[in-house]
């Protein structure tokens, strides 16, 4: 029962931080006020505490969170970025696993250099939802953005690749270059490989036996995809291939599948309102659990420091700073590098401002947030070596790691929107073949109503063929409204936006007209419950469609 309201309570923290920020009086991100309220509910009056198990974790919320960012990251900016990407996921991972592991052995003597490298591989991953918590959509360019989470998706599994070898080193003092990285590109490429392996199986057994019709139930398709995360994680670290990267892969393979893109819409619009919430849900217990370990970790090692010296507690600190500063600068000189490089391959072909300025690399290393993945890399070194002896160095690292993710936050909340504020980000670089992909879609809508028309009129007398061609004229008109949103002379594109707003207020008027007398009619015992929630979901889809067009 106490894991029941463990759940229960962890579940109302989640809705209640949705509550918390609107009734601030002041703008707060909110993955600050999960923190927040998770190191609350780790008060000792509460005596709420979760015990953090990174491999629970790790299998539990990482892979479904990792799938749907998959799923969702455009793949053609990706793909587009992907040198940007793989450098900043590949290159400054092992670049700070290098350096500031040598930085943390230097500056901490105590922590031996296997377990520096380690707690420097646990630093180097990035948190792109907490980033987009603390800055919000659309506040960093798009281009700069589509990095950032690419970076995000792909430098889990390189920093925790290089987390295992150096736990490898630390309990066998023994590690050999090549066999790392011929390890590391097995691995890497054979969880790629599996991930995609499990949504395609996943497509071809959706479309074969699920009968997925318009008419059929879509609950059995959307259940499914609730379970791809997962067994390719499971599958892939079954033989010791990345499961992150299985993850990343099945994601990002779903958009390629035959049910995601030809499949009925009761089938789209249950999955995509399925993993809104289970995004927030989860996203809500990671950064809450982050704030139920924090007291324990920061606490405990601060007033046990205190006993000792006041000194001793300004030292701790200084670790903390020392080691931020430590990665800040070594992602900031990184990136300074790729946009130095990047210059001159430009300047070479002529251009002479095609590479972002300073505020662009300011932004870039400031963004580099972590979070619940560096806690449960950290978490996971072992607390005994093979003779028994404990762990040097790990509850340090341990304190150093938890020190860091918060002092990231915060810096992050701080920094970024001054570093963001003014800045011209430009028109939208979409817009253009948004407006081209909308007016292909009317002119195909109104030669497929044209089609309709002759077909179903062939047969008609002549009373019902002029009453079928009001009926075709009518929606016909709503594309060719549409159409004239479009149109490069002033007024007649005017005219029709006046137009459609009209007809957005009108209908807008009509349905929640609609929603208020069928929730009259259930009220007064003259309709049942039933009846109501069909009628209600009808009203709410059309809403919904036309509330999306209109944004």
């Amino acid at each position: 029962m106490e894991i029941v309201f463990t759940v229960l309570i962890l579940l109302l923290a989640v809705a209640g931080s949705g509550i918390v920020t609107r009734v601030l009086p002041f703008t707060l991100p909110l993955p600050l006020v999960q923190i927040a309220i998770g190191a609350v509910l780790a008060w000792h009056r509460l005596g709420l505490h979760v015990t953090f198990d990174p491999e629970i974790f790790m299998m539990l919320f990482i892979p479904p969170l990792l799938f749907a960012d998959g799923w969702r990251i455009p793949k053609r900016e990706f793909f587009m970025a992907r040198r940007s990407i793989l450098m900043l996921a590949l290159g400054l991972v092992f670049m700070t696993v290098l350096v500031v592991g040598y930085f943390v052995h230097a500056l901490v003597p105590a922590i031996s250099l296997p377990v520096a490298f380690a707690l420097a591989a646990v630093l180097s991953p990035t948190d792109a939802v907490a980033l987009t918590g603390i800055v919000g959509k659309g506040k960093i360019p798009g281009r700069l953005m589509h990095i950032l989470e690419g970076e995000a998706l792909m430098n889990d599994a390189s920093g925790l690749v290089a987390l295992k070898f150096a736990i490898a080193a630390a309990l066998t003092g023994v590690f050999s270059l090549r066999d790392a990285s011929i390890s590391f590109v097995v691995i890497a490429v054979g969880g790629l490989a599996t991930g995609a392996a499990v949504s395609w199986l996943f497509s071809f057994v959706s479309a074969r036996f699920f009968s997925l019709t318009e008419e059929g139930d879509p609950a059995p398709g959307v259940v499914m995809t609730l379970l791809i995360p997962f067994s390719a994680y499971l599958i892939a670290e079954r033989f010791e291939l990345s499961g992150i990267l299985a993850a990343v892969a099945a994601g990002m393979m779903m958009n390629y599948s035959t049910l995601a893109s030809t499949g009925p819409v009761s089938s789209r619009v249950r999955a995509n309102s399925t993993w809104t919430m289970i995004e927030f849900v989860f996203n809500g217990m990671v950064f809450i659990l982050l704030g139920l370990q924090f007291p324990h970790i920061l606490g405990r090692a601060l007033l046990n420091a205190h006993e000792t010296s006041n000194t001793q507690v300004l030292l701790l600190i200084g670790y903390i700073a020392a080691v931020a500063v430590a990665l800040y600068a070594m992602r900031f000189v990184w990136v300074w590098l790729l946009r130095w490089f990047a210059s001159r391959g430009a300047a070479k072909q002529g251009m002479t401002s095609a590479v972002p300025g300073l505020r662009t690399v300011a932004v870039t290393t400031v963004a580099g947030v972590r979070g619940a993945v560096t806690l449960a890399g950290v978490l996971s070194l072992p607390e005994m070596l093979p003779d028994g002896a404990p762990l040097p160095g790990r509850d340090l690292a341990i304190f150093i790691a938890s020190g860091v993710i918060l002092l990231s936050l915060v810096v992050a909340v701080v920094a970024l929107p001054l570093l963001l504020s003014g800045w011209r980000r430009g028109k939208d670089p979409h817009l253009a073949e948004e407006t081209l992909a909308r007016k292909i879609a009317a002119q195909a809508a109104i030669r497929a109503v044209d089609k309709v028309h002759d077909k179903e009129c062939s047969n008609l007398d002549e009373s019902s063929s002029a009453y079928a061609a009001d009926v075709t004229a009518r929606v016909m008109d709503i594309y060719r409204r549409r159409l004239a949103t479009f149109d490069d002379e002033q007024e007649p594109r005017e005219l029709a936006r006046r137009a459609d707003a009209l007809e957005f207020r009108m209908k807008l008027a009509a349905m929640r007209a609609e929603r208020k007398t069928l929730l009259a009619l259930r009220n007064s015992q003259e309709i049942n419950d039933e009846t109501l929630n069909k009628l209600m979901r009808e009203v709410d889809l059309s809403e919904t469609a036309l509330t999306a067009r209109r944004k």
